[in-house]
């Protein structure tokens, strides 16, 4: 064994079009013998204000059969109030660190103290593959540092031999058997032990099932070496999409819905401008841009890069809290712009999605999901209805909406649609209900919540009906709230619907 300390002044300094970047000094191993192995230690102390990541290089010579990398850190006593270590980690292979480059070969954050890569096998959260001769590079992630410092220990074990074969990927069909023109429910944000989640994908597909749902999307963080894992739990019921929860230091995306082996980078902050890059190159890839809980409380999970490159946003996460009340309240903020600037001012309103961010044990699969009319169950059709709006988010499967505007001259319009009459034009909301005991509805439009309903009866069924005009509601939508428990305070959502539009308004 052979120990080499990475002190703050063994280090490379560099910037490169995203967040600074700490290059420490090579870690160099000698060939050994065909079924040898050789382990190299390295040490080091990160201090406080360390930039977002920390390079390892570790030269890897010819006949490398796998590489293994363990770590530890040291987490001290801090204050209260006070951040405390915490390190991820990742690695790069022989192609390098560019950003947006070809050398990602996995991340765990800091959900693993180890892993390892070979040609037929890897850590989940890595990719199989070759080890191939060049310089790899073990990423280091200070999510936190404490006062004190963060000092780690990095082991990594070479293992000579020949190095197998890797399988090809075979990932799950972009189809499922659809009802045609239907509503779909889904749930577009979950996680797996491929990232920090505690569930095998057998396992969320199962649970998918018990919930009602039509679909599903894989959306492991900074990661997508789950997409080969998914094809057998697919199924006539149940469409499997791919995609991957970009997390950065100011705010995670789901990438919803992205082309078989799509990797996504996350290696930016807001202020260095990349963010559009990636949007960009996740619309490419065939999928949807979904900020993901844009008012969390979690360490770098505040949304900070606005929403001018995004496809819908994520209003509620997991079970309903208060950062999803102000979610809500910011996104009903965008549709007033909308309609105040319309299309005439280049604006398209943002719909809103629900997902459930499940991990692990009690996290429920399909609380909330999203209730999509798409064309048929298929990923372009998932994603053109999310797209449009032509959706609303319920708690569970129990809950059914129906929700639509009439004009006295019949014409009518349904969720993410627009109704197209003039001004006074008499205009009939009407709001159907099953599965919400309880509930009290709302209708909300640009000018506040303008009707709220007696609590429905235990048979959780009920109509709601309000009569308004395009010059008074530029737009209507609909909320069921649990019971609240205390004054005016609103109770915990139990459905949201996205808005219709009244009116010709716009251009």
């Amino acid at each position: 064994m052979c120990d080499d300390a990475h002190g703050i002044g063994r280090r490379a300094l560099f910037v490169t079009g995203a967040a600074a970047a700490l290059t420490l000094g090579s870690v160099s191993f000698a060939a050994a013998d065909d079924q040898g192995q050789e382990t190299r230690t390295v040490r080091g102390t990160l201090p406080p204000g360390s930039p977002d990541f920390v390079y390892v290089p570790v030269e890897v010579p010819q006949g490398v059969r796998e590489i293994k990398v363990s770590y530890t850190y040291e987490k001290p006593t801090v204050p209260a109030g006070t951040q405390g270590n915490a390190l991820d980690i990742g690695i790069f292979d022989q192609h390098g660190t560019e950003l947006g480059g070809r050398g990602f070969r996995g991340w765990s954050g800091g959900a693993r103290t180890e892993f390892f890569i070979r040609a037929d096998d890897a850590t989940p959260g890595y990719l199989p593959g070759p080890v191939r001769e060049g310089t790899w590079h073990i990423a280091l992630g200070p999510y936190t540092v404490a006062p004190q410092g963060l000092a780690y220990e990095l082991t990594i074990t070479l293992t000579y031999g020949e190095p197998g074969t890797t399988a090809p990927p075979v990932y799950p069909p972009s189809r499922a058997r659809g009802r045609g023109r239907a509503w779909y429910r889904g749930d577009c944000h979950l996680h797996s032990w491929y990232s920090d989640g505690r569930r095998t994908p057998a396992e969320i597909a199962a649970l998918a099932r018990a919930a009602g749902l039509d679909f599903i999307n894989s959306s492991d963080h900074n990661t997508h070496s789950a997409h080969a894992h998914w094809a057998d739990q697919a199924g006539d019921d149940l469409l499997i999409m791919l995609g991957e929860e970009v997390t950065t230091r100011n705010g995670h995306v789901v990438a919803l819905g992205t082309d078989p082996g799509t990797f996504v980078d996350w290696r930016y902050r807001a202020r260095d401008n990349r963010f559009g890059r990636f949007a960009s190159r996740i619309r490419r890839a065939g999928g949807l841009v979904v900020p993901a809980h844009p008012h969390a409380t979690c360490v770098g999970c505040g949304w900070k890069f606005g929403f001018g490159e995004a496809d819908a946003v994520e209003v509620w996460n997991g079970p309903y809290t208060p950062d999803d009340e102000v979610t809500l309240a910011e996104w009903d903020n965008l549709l007033v712009a909308y309609v105040r600037e319309g299309r005439a001012g280049g604006r398209v309103w943002l719909p809103a999605m629900g997902n459930s961010d499940a991990h692990r044990d009690p996290d429920v699969v399909g609380s909330p999901q999203t209730v999509v009319l798409a064309d048929d169950l298929t990923r372009e059709a998932v994603q053109e209805g999310i797209r449009a709006g032509r959706s609303y988010i319920a708690e569970s499967k129990n809950i059914s909406l129906t929700f639509t505007a009439t004009s006295d001259r019949g014409r009518h319009a349904g969720i993410g649609e627009r109704l197209e009459v003039d001004p006074d034009t008499p205009v009939t909301v009407r709001l159907e209900i099953s599965g919400a005991p309880r509930c009290t509805a709302r209708i909300i439009t640009d000018q506040g919540t303008l009707l709220t309903s007696d609590p429905l009866p235990v048979s959780g069924s009920g109509v709601v009906e309000w009569r308004t005009t395009p010059a008074y509601a530029a737009y209507t939508r609909a909320e069921l709230r649990h019971e609240t428990a205390a004054g005016t305070v609103p109770g915990a959502l139990a459905a949201l619907t996205n808005p219709i539009f009244l009116g010709r308004w716009g251009g």
